[in-house]
């Protein structure tokens, strides 16, 4: 049976009155409990697009028909991260072969991307260029990803998995009030092409107020011409003819051989051991999954739990290993195809131990003191998140984007698409911080039909040898940090999956020198971390997962409370 609504209501409520207080942290202990279920789960940051997957389930489709109805239902729901026009990276556990794969939908730079193409006279790099204009445009990787994934893995007709989304984006929905005013607040960004000014607002120039109607005539033709013709309708169709005549007329450089050529890579997980749970996640091009399992090798060696958890000691050598990791991903991080990335020395437990004999327990190093690679035993950004299950035991961790909060704001002429900035996730300059403050060397610099390196990090824990739980979060260079906590959260502290999610975290991420912490760590404790010598600076939110956890038959879900509008739904 269905949870009640007011089950659902009490999650959105939550998320709604917790971003609007700027406090992200909520009594977990007496109001916040898990959505539990027996038959399917669905957990999106977008109560809609959670009720289309749920859909889906209670029709007969397994995780992954239900995964691909809520990644196309969300680019017309959240369209700040929701996405047809992006990228990203899906985790898929299939139970009756207990094997878990890799989808890499991630953008790839077109065939005349070349290393210097942001850079201005003076070799600086050009801000506008690499995040607003068609040249920021990796060529889209989400359909032929969210078709991949159905064709293989799933149960049901793209036809039955794509029509909810077009029935939103045709007939339209009540626009929610966080929506309604981040249309307001974006208005600059998403008038930076006519195709946007006339979808995100008014003939006559208004903005939509909350409760108002939202239709989007353009997306719904797209969505029309996906389910009728499935991949070939984006990359070589009528859709794919829109992209690159609007890239044209833009001096973009997307053309219509890169969209024929456009492939998904499926990949083998990296995979880890903690403390007797087997921890599986993306490979690269993601950097999250080697730097999360990374840490967790550093971590290991130290008693989390009799630290206390956020206390001063735990938050210090969670910030240390945090250090080290990102110092690595600078140097060694991008995609695969195109450069050697040492995975399983990053991921050497030898290595992990040099590395916390590094750790001060009583100073914290500073970051000009930290290099990549050292003792490494070398050998001859807005983005969403969600997660599905179902009563087979099926599991989908997927994580996709934009890179902003709504791309680079331009809306491909015809088609109601935003486009993606994801070739700013490229390194435009090695030694020069992209727009998350994260240094790139050589290893991701631009290169024509290369994948840029991303933070995503969809994972999947097992607990002897059975899913456990699946997690991932939005947040650019945030994500990575954000989804380690959680683990913690689950194995060393012994948390529900609503508490894990919802009590206060940290990020530090190497350059720039400055530990983030979110509002509800107490004043004691940063003045602690002080003494040890962090410079901490308070940050609004971090992260916001979307999360199921499975134990004993039941399957317990949340909704993190940091962002408006996300719900988990079961029955």
């Amino acid at each position: 049976m269905k949870l009640s609504s007011y089950c659902l209501a009490l999650v959105c409520c939550l998320a709604q009155v917790v971003s609007a207080n700027s406090n992200p942290i909520i009594d977990h202990q007496s109001i916040f409990h898990p959505v539990v279920g027996r038959q399917g789960m669905v957990s999106s940051q977008e109560a809609l697009a959670s009720e289309v997957g749920l859909q889906m389930l209670q029709q007969g489709g397994n995780a992954v028909d239900a995964a691909v109805a809520v990644g196309f239902a969300l680019a017309v729901t959240l369209p700040k991260a929701g996405n047809i026009g992006g990228g990203g990276f899906m985790l898929v556990h299939l139970a009756k072969e207990n094997k878990t794969l890799a989808i890499d939908y991630r953008e790839m730079a077109p065939a005349r991307a070349h290393r210097d193409m942001f850079l201005d006279a003076d070799g600086n790099v050009d801000k506008h260029l690499a995040r607003n204009s068609f040249l920021s445009a990796g060529v889209p990787g989400t359909v032929a990803g969210l078709i991949h994934a159905l064709d293989n893995y799933g149960s049901l007709p793209l036809k039955t998995v794509i029509a909810p989304a077009i029935k939103l984006a045709d007939e339209g929905f009540d626009i929610s009030h966080a929506l309604a005013e981040e249309l307001k607040s974006r208005r600059k960004q998403l008038s930076r092409s006519e195709a946007g000014k006339a979808i995100f607002y008014k003939a006559n120039g208004d903005a939509y107020e909350a409760g108002e109607r939202f239709v989007q005539k353009d997306l719904a033709w797209s969505l029309k011409q996906i389910a009728r013709h499935g991949r070939e309708a984006f990359y070589e169709g009528e859709i794919a003819k829109r992209f690159v005549a609007d890239a044209k007329r833009h001096k973009g450089l997307i053309d219509a051989k890169d969209m024929k050529a456009y492939r998904i890579a499926q990949r083998k997980p990296v995979v880890g051991n903690y403390r007797g749970y087997k921890v599986v996640s993306m490979p690269p091009p993601s950097s999250g999954g080697v730097h999360v399992l990374q840490m967790l090798n550093i971590l290991e060696g130290y008693d989390l739990a009799a630290m206390g958890h956020n206390s001063a000691d735990y938050l210090h050598v969670l910030s240390e290993a945090m250090k080290y990791a990102y110092a690595d991903r600078s140097e060694y991080l991008g995609d695969p195809d195109f450069t050697p990335v040492p995975v399983k020395q990053l991921l050497s437990k030898g290595y992990a131990e040099r590395l916390l004999g590094h750790i001060d327990l009583a100073q914290a190093r500073a970051s000009d003191d930290i290099k990549p690679g050292r003792d490494l035993p070398f050998e001859s950004h807005d983005t969403t998140h969600y997660s599905v299950v179902d009563d087979e035991g099926n599991l989908v961790s997927n994580t996709y984007t934009l890179n902003f909060s709504y791309g680079s704001g331009i809306v491909v002429a015809g088609t109601g698409i935003l486009l993606n900035n994801e070739m700013n996730d490229f390194s435009a300059k090695p030694g020069t911080p992209n727009a998350f403050g994260l240094l790139g060397g050589k290893a991701n610099a631009i290169h024509p039909l290369k994948r840029p390196l991303s933070s995503m990090t969809p994972t999947i824990v097992f607990k002897e040898d059975k899913p456990f739980l699946a997690v991932g979060s939005p947040g650019g260079s945030k994500i990575i940090n954000t989804v380690l906590q959680v683990i913690l959260n689950v194995i060393d502290h012994n948390m529900n999956i609503a508490e894990a999610s919802s009590v206060p975290r940290i990020h530090h991420q190497w350059y720039p020198d400055v530990l983030n912490i979110e509002r509800g760590i107490s004043a004691d404790t940063v003045k602690l971390l002080e003494a040890k010598g962090h410079k901490t600076q308070v940050s609004r939110v971090l992260g916001s997962t979307q999360s199921v956890l499975i134990d004993s038959g039941l399957m317990y879900g949340a909704s993190d409370p940091r962002r408006p509008g996300a719900a988990t739904v079961a029955f």
